[in-house]
């Protein structure tokens, strides 16, 4: 049996109903929240050096969220630690030298590098201030023991080109991996390498403190050249093949970020450059850092392309002495893609 609706019952009937209505109403006129952008992960091979410096430089300028880019930037020693954390799903992308993409698909891994950062390795070959008496080129590293960031790096790469190139096979010397930065010139100074490659600012503290001299320099075109005949493209951004074939957007976003930042570094002064990194990047001597920089500023490309006949020279390197590439048929094409730096607008 129905029960009759007073005045009162009634009324809060009608409110109710209307109140439900005006909520339905709303929620219909409510646009959608735009979806948080997909979060990147890139893989940095020691973010702290200055061969890397416009991953770290493009985070503080705000140009990965300027593109709506969600971009955490990670760090370990060697580029070789970043590839197995890349492969391993890990991380989408890593800064790191472009010869592992070439090392990598003689492996049976599709890797491509979209913004080439250094158009050379920004790689000194050091010698301990002990050792300079008797280590004067690199045909001098017979018996010697020499430091590398790690075996299977690009230091590791390219301290082996240069030895067989002088005439000296890898049998005859060690190579020891010793890490960059501090454990590197830790290593100097006990004695554990006779010499050693590393980067900036490593190489104008060593430089500074007097423990050790250069033997190669690899932070310029003309040093680069005479040391491996040729350009040799070194810091770039590479990912998955696979992930860029889904995601090209977000690759797109990637260059434009990148090529931002290169174009600033080639318009701005080391002091300027210097001012937009954190204070744990420039370390307790700000002069020191300055200075590093500026001798590296010549290693950056303008517009994060690849350099015409840096490919075949980093294949000539990895050729000689590698034996996962000697050899091999290397498609250099799939190894690099300059598509999303064209499109990058001046």
């Amino acid at each position: 049996m129905k029960l009759p609706l007073t005045r009162s019952s009634r009324a809060l009937y009608v409110t109710l109903v209307a109140s439900l209505a005006f909520c339905a109403a709303a929620k219909l006129a409510t646009p959608a929240r735009a979806a948080a952008p997909e979060k990147f992960v890139i893989m940095v091979g020691g973010i702290n050096k200055l061969i890397y410096l416009p991953a770290r430089l493009a985070e503080q300028l705000g140009y990965f969220e300027a593109e709506g880019l969600d971009v955490e930037l990670l760090s370990e020693p060697t580029g070789i630690d970043g590839e197995n954390e890349m492969l391993a799903g890990a991380v989408q992308g890593v800064v790191g030298f472009y010869d592992h993409t070439i090392d990598l698909q003689a492996r049976g891994k599709e890797v491509k590098t979209i913004v080439v950062l250094g158009q050379v390795p920004g790689e000194v070959q050091m010698v301990a201030a002990k050792s300079a008496d008797s280590i004067r080129s690199m045909a001098d590293v017979r018996g010697k023991t020499l430091g590398v960031t790690g075996l299977g790096s690009s230091t590791s790469f390219l301290t082996q080109y240069l030895a067989q190139r002088a005439g000296v096979p890898a049998s005859q010397y060690t190579l020891l991996p010793v890490g960059a930065g501090n454990s590197f010139i830790t290593a100097i100074r006990q004695g554990r390498i006779h010499a050693g490659m590393t980067t900036e600012p490593t190489v104008t503290q060593l430089l500074k403190s007097g423990d050790a001299t250069v033997l190669v320099d690899m932070r310029n075109v003309d040093g680069t050249r005479a040391a491996l005949g040729g350009t040799y493209p070194a810091s770039s951004l590479y990912v998955q093949s696979t992930w860029l074939d889904a995601h090209p957007q977000e690759a797109a976003k990637l260059a434009r970020a990148f090529v931002k930042t290169l174009r600033y570094m080639h318009t701005h002064s080391a002091e300027e450059i210097a001012a937009q990194m954190p204070k744990e990047d420039i370390g307790i001597d700000r002069a020191l850092y300055v200075s590093a920089l500026r001798a590296s500023l010549p290693m950056y490309t303008v517009d994060g392309r690849m350099p015409a006949d840096g490919p075949q020279t980093v294949l000539k390197v990895l050729s000689a002495f590698n034996p996962a590439v000697k050899g091999r048929h290397i498609d250099l094409s799939r190894t690099f893609t300059n598509r999303f730096v064209d499109d990058v607008k001046p």
